[in-house]
């Protein structure tokens, strides 16, 4: 393996809101693009705090373009602090850490970083006003995020990259004037990812998306980058070269730590990053979500809505484990027929997609490579719909119940069921808006 890959210098025009990132790859040059919204303040672009932003940015973003060959080694004439030294591995060891195991590639402890050294010094912080920037991500954990925040009178702006299908449709519900970043990838990179010789999969577009946030944090002057990131997305799929790879590592508390202390360390304090949900299971959020009929006709997590090509069919699949695991965790606290109308058919009585519900539930395969919640927690909801009248005859429910019992017994199951209820003390949210939010969550 001779390549290496190159992050270059990135660039920031003030004058047209664009960033631009270079990258080499062997021969390969690729250029990627970030256009930022009129109404910024121009003179950020000339802040320390920015400039830090701009540079880690360009190392995160860099994944998309590595994954085509993944050499073993990384160069960049960028400068790096320890911290953002870490954060930076971890996001092309972990954060790759699916893509590896699908396409049987070592490279966990084997990358090699060549940068310069930073110091660690204090950085002025900037003067940000004190409000939310909200990613919406189209599914049910934003838009509960949103009406806690909502309900506790913060201020917030909703904010995504590249918005499409059920992102647009919920900001349109929120009814707030959101920031949207327009996210240009090298063309010429996504055809190279479609031909043999080169490597394609999974990337952590949390990762990506919250250093586009954190740039457009300081552009837009906002103390705070909330986001929606539940505890079960710490839960890993599959244990490959010495370590478990997670679909959902960006998302994890772990990377959670990496990327708040360096954002803080890039900032001089003054810019915040923590899941507002990182307490909370997946039923809890169900359970908070169907409070609201609001966002019913408009949300989606199928990731059908949200391939580059685009998407025109309905909002749900309800063929994929997206689609399968949101329907089993808002069965329980949801009425029949609301689910049904929101989803188009009944996705527990559909015989057909039987395997996908017994990945999902740990009777069979592993954990699928989707953002799903933890397996005894699907066990656990689909075993409380075995006592439910209206659900019990479902085909899913009938033909997995004894299997359940079979596998947990009901005494785990219980106890698996109360603990949804019970919110983790593990989290990096404020003590103020953990106050001001908590009555809003009961």
């Amino acid at each position: 393996m001779d390549e290496q890959f190159s992050i270059e210098q990135p660039a920031f025009d003030s004058s047209r809101g664009v960033a631009a990132f270079g990258y080499r790859l062997g021969d390969l040059r690729f250029v990627e693009t970030l256009t930022f919204p009129a109404g910024f303040d121009p003179t950020v672009a000339s802040a320390p705090s920015f400039s830090r932003l701009l540079g880690l940015t360009a190392m995160v973003l860099g994944v998309s373009y590595f994954k085509l060959k993944a050499p073993l080694v990384i160069t960049t004439p960028l400068a790096l602090t320890e911290r953002e030294r870490e954060l930076v591995l971890d996001v092309y060891e972990n954060g790759l850490g699916e893509f590896y195991a699908r396409n049987a590639l070592k490279r966990f402890g084997r990358i090699v970083l060549e940068a310069g050294a930073a110091a660690d010094d204090a950085v002025e912080a900037p003067r940000l006003v004190d409000r939310v920037l909200l990613p919406i991500g189209g599914g049910k954990d934003s838009l509960v995020s949103l009406q806690l925040l909502e309900a506790a009178g913060v201020d917030l702006t909703p904010f995504a990259v590249n918005p499409k299908g059920p992102i647009l449709g919920s900001v349109d519900k929120i009814g707030r004037v959101p920031i949207y970043v327009a996210r240009r990838l090298d063309p010429e990179m996504i055809r190279l990812g479609k031909l043999p010789g080169y490597y394609n999969g999974h990337v952590p577009s949390t990762a990506i998306n919250s250093m586009i946030a954190a740039l457009t944090a300081l552009l837009f002057s906002y103390r705070r980058i909330v986001l929606s990131n539940e505890r079960s997305a710490s839960e890993g799929n599959v244990a490959f070269d010495g370590r478990e790879a997670n679909h959902q590592h960006s998302k994890s508390m772990a990377f959670e730590r990496l990327i708040a202390e360096a954002l803080a360390a890039a900032t001089g304090g003054a810019l915040g990053y923590f899941s507002l949900l990182r307490p909370y299971s997946e039923a809890r959020i169900a359970a908070l979500f169907a409070r609201q009929t609001r966002f019913d006709r408009v949300f989606s997590s199928c990731n059908e809505n949200f391939k580059l090509a685009g998407h025109d069919g309905p909002l749900w699949c309800g063929r994929c484990p997206k689609c399968h695991f949101v329907f089993l965790i808002l069965a329980p606290v949801m009425d029949k027929a609301r689910l049904i109308e929101i989803f188009g058919q009944n996705l527990l009585d559909q015989a057909r997609h039987e395997r996908s519900f017994r990945e999902l539930t740990g009777l069979a395969g592993q954990k699928p490579w989707e953002c799903v919640g933890e397996i005894e927690e699907a066990a656990a909801c689909l075993y409380t719909l075995t006592s439910r009248p209206e659900w019990a005859d479902a085909a899913i429910v009938s033909r997995l119940r004894s299997d359940l019992l079979a596998q947990f017994g009901a005494p785990r199951l219980e106890a698996a069921l109360a603990e949804l209820n019970h919110d983790a003390t593990e989290h990096l949210i404020p003590d103020d808006i953990v106050q001001r939010v908590a009555p809003h969550a009961l």
